[in-house]
């Protein structure tokens, strides 16, 4: 199979437009047309930019999908800095909850992302690659504890570990199975407490 290796990143504004186009018409063919009647050719055409302008980027569908799982994961992990680290004014408890729920995927304003991707992993994601996503969402976990000075204790790394485990896996098998809206945002309620719980000391 064709490598799944996008070419580069963009990095001059009207570059990272482009790039954006191209994973909005991307997203947009997947929900009208499904993976397999996808085409670069098509991609290329909604966004409205030309097809070797998209194979500078992506020079596949299979590295165009690599590059948006890449980006989602990105733009993950800026939700949660942004939600979770960076406001001052902010309750370690509410922390953790806005944390959970970015991470559990029941925050509207992430990239959209299908349960049907779970299926091409093997086919663009090295093991090396899945191990540096879990390793950079653990750290997530690990910036918002840094700033949540006011916590009763500070939890061990194993503790961590986890939680992260619970609902990162968690979410990976409620997407697996497909599981409901409404199931989905009972269970990230659940997740929540139960975080807050292990992370409060609380045993019982």
């Amino acid at each position: 199979m064709p490598s799944a290796k996008p070419l580069k990143r963009p990095t001059q504004q009207r570059a990272k437009a482009t790039v954006q186009a191209i994973f909005d018409s991307y997203v947009r063919i997947w929900q009208r047309d499904g993976w397999s009647r996808m085409t670069t050719r098509a991609v290329a055409l909604e966004a409205g930019v030309a097809i070797g302008t998209l194979y500078d980027y992506f020079p596949n569908k299979h590295a165009l999908h690599s590059g948006y799982v890449r980006y989602c994961v990105e733009q993950l992990l800026r939700a949660i800095d942004a939600q979770a680290v960076a406001p001052t004014a902010l309750a370690w408890p509410e922390r953790i909850r806005r944390l959970v729920r970015a991470l559990a995927g029941v925050e509207p304003q992430l990239p959209w992302f299908h349960p049907d991707m779970l299926e091409l992993e093997m086919l663009v994601a090295e093991p090396k690659h899945q191990r540096r996503v879990y390793e950079d969402l653990l750290g997530a976990w690990q910036r918002v504890i840094d700033v949540a000075t006011d916590m009763p204790a500070r939890p061990s790394a194993d503790t961590l570990e986890a939680l992260h485990l619970s609902v990162w896996g968690g979410r990976r098998y409620a997407m697996l199975v497909q599981l409901e809206a409404d199931r989905m945002h009972a269970w990230a309620g659940c997740m929540e407490q139960l975080c807050l719980r292990a992370l409060a000391g609380d045993t019982a």
